[in-house]
């Protein structure tokens, strides 16, 4: 019997591998055509051969817009290059010319974020006709639109000191110039570049003048004559490689602590010992997601070796904190028990994947226990909330779940998350969720996002209604069955 996760993993992988053919086959001939690499393999040319690209944002807007703006129309992720790590951002011309959507800047957004609390390198791969003109309103104005990436273009610059390079490889128009210009270096590509504040057609309209493209803000003109560009490359394939060299050029970064990095090489897993964790994942979650399973299980397949230092083991068990390794890089899990968990004795057994006041207690000790040590933070993400009742309340259910929010929200070192199945009421919030900030979040095809489960929130809307019908004896009101 197939899994349940291997079922939607199957589909979100057929999903990435359409949304990774951007505007489809014709336009990416037609830009081969132009003498132009896609996005991709812009980008696959610009990494290490060999290492993997973290692509960050691939699902966003695939859903919107009758399927028109796969990725948003931009390739944003994490890769290697010479041996360091870069967030890489590649508008891609496949799509609407590569405009920018609504999307387009969050995507960007977000990507100049990871540069910025990462402390790494910066890439832009520049091919875009402009603000994609029938969805202005989502993209010119307000404190998170376009100009919001020339903000952080500006910090980055001035005050944290993060290398930026652009390559301009197509048309660079309008507002959307200032990226490159805000950047520390800007290649452009002879004979199919352009970077200008208007195209020719504006200049036209706007002041009589005719004038080529070229003439007016191609390569030639932006590195002999206006000075605004610094380095003229023939070709595609001749700018990748100039970044690359940019790039080796740049001061190697801080050496991490003994036992980070050089652990990491030594201990890392092999390809294979990886493979068959993975395997594994796919029968350890149960079909229904309502059903118990060990997480201790599904930790033992991410950690290196299946080995995990559990944290006060014997105490609120129904919160798993431990050390462990990943890649051979230490780290803190946090992470929800699911099922019924027997209490001490004399003690009632409690519930996997709610958080109690003993728990949250012990959450926040080891949250704050990391963050003097400085050791990344890995929450996984299985839980409903936290507990409710007389309980619950008299044990000061609020103060310790304060403590737990308030441990999570200021520790100082990375923090990553990974749902599982349920991320759901402020137990979502108090395991990191996505408006505290983390640094990344991952989830799995079976995670699921709400304020309440389906049967709570029926319990919570029309939980008097069915209890009235029940005492009568009579049937649900059509009004509320319909929901139901």
């Amino acid at each position: 019997m197939t899994s349940r996760l291997r079922e939607l993993s199957t589909e979100v992988r057929e999903l990435e591998a359409r949304l990774r053919q951007g505007g489809g086959a014709a336009r990416i001939s037609k830009q081969h055509e132009q003498g132009k690499l896609t996005a991709r393999e812009r980008v696959a040319l610009l990494c290490d051969s060999g290492t993997r690209f973290l692509e960050v944002g691939l699902l966003v807007a695939h859903d919107q817009y009758e399927g028109q703006a796969p990725g948003a129309g931009v390739v944003t992720g994490v890769g290697y290059v010479d041996g360091r790590e870069v967030v890489i951002v590649a508008n891609d011309a496949t799509v609407k010319a590569g405009s920018w959507w609504p999307e387009t800047i969050r995507k960007i957004l977000r990507a100049q974020e990871i540069a910025m609390r990462c402390r790494i390198p910066i890439i832009y791969l520049v091919d875009s006709a402009g603000v994609n003109l029938p969805y202005q309103g989502g993209v010119f104005p307000g404190q998170y639109g376009a100009s919001r990436i020339f903000y952080y273009n500006s910090i980055m610059r001035r005050y944290l000191r993060i290398p930026q390079l652009a390559a301009v490889m197509g048309p660079c128009i309008a507002g959307g110039a200032y990226l490159p210009a805000l950047s520390d270096v800007i290649l452009m590509v002879k004979g199919t570049s352009f970077m200008g504040l208007g195209g020719p057609n504006l200049v036209k309209g706007a002041t009589g003048q005719v004038i080529d493209g070229e003439t007016l803000g191609g390569a030639s003109t932006h590195t002999q004559i206006s000075a605004v560009a610094h380095y003229a490359v023939d070709d595609d394939e001749a700018c990748i490689a100039k970044l690359r060299a940019l790039v080796s050029r740049l001061p190697a970064p801080v050496p991490l602590p003994v036992g980070s990095r050089e652990h990491a090489e030594s201990a890392k897993s092999t390809g294979d010992e990886n493979a068959a964790n993975g395997e594994r994942l796919y029968d350890l979650l149960p079909g229904d997601h309502r059903m118990s399973y060990d997480m201790h299980a599904v930790l033992s397949a991410i950690v290196d070796d299946g080995a995990l230092d559990e944290f006060q083991a014997e105490l609120a068990r129904e919160m798993i904190c431990g050390d462990a390794l990943v890649e051979g890089i230490p780290i803190g899990i946090i992470a929800n028990q699911r099922g019924l968990i027997k209490g001490r004795p004399g003690e009632k057994p409690r519930f996997g994947g709610i958080v109690y006041a003993e728990s949250a207690e012990k959450v926040a000790f080891f949250i704050d226990r990391c963050d003097r040590q400085g050791i990344p933070l890995l929450f996984v993400q299985d839980v409903s909330g936290f507990m409710v009742g007389p309980e619950a309340e008299h044990e000061g259910i609020i103060r310790a779940g304060a403590r737990f929010v308030e441990a999570m929200a200021t520790a100082r070192v990375p923090k990553l998350v990974l749902t599982v199945n349920h991320a759901s009421g402020a137990g979502y919030y108090a395991m990191a969720g996505q408006g505290f900030d983390p640094d990344f979040i991952f989830s799995w095809p079976t995670g699921r996002m709400a304020v309440m489960e389906g049967e709570s929130a029926v319990q919570a809307v029309h939980g008097p209604s069915i209890e009235a019908a029940k005492k009568k004896g009579g049937q649900v009101p059509p009004d509320v069955a319909g929901r139901l």
